[in-house]
């Protein structure tokens, strides 16, 4: 993950096997509408990701259709992270 990274990193997934470093968000899927004054505005960057990227996509959906521009998400999840070989934070 680059230092001077540009955009927000949300956890999406509802029960976290791990964390990707940097991660500033963990807001479940299926809550996302509730939390939308927590990303960082309409325009700005946010990254979503879950352990297989199903429930990134699900809750990438609602901030697309209220305008927001700028939401990714990480393709494959913690999973494709992990096959890499990146390092996940766990507790």
């Amino acid at each position: 993950m680059p230092e001077d990274k540009d955009f927000v990193l949300v956890h999406t997934h509802v029960s976290s096997d791990g964390d990707i470093p940097q991660t500033a968000l963990s807001i479940p899927f299926d809550e996302i509408a509730d939390h939308l004054d927590e990303l960082p505005g309409k325009d700005a960057k946010s990254m979503l990701y879950c352990r297989s990227g199903n429930m990134s996509t699900t809750a990438a959906k609602t901030p697309v259709t209220l305008g927001f521009t700028n939401i990714y998400q990480v393709d494959g999840g913690t999973r494709a992270w992990e096959a890499a070989g990146y390092e996940l934070i766990r507790e």
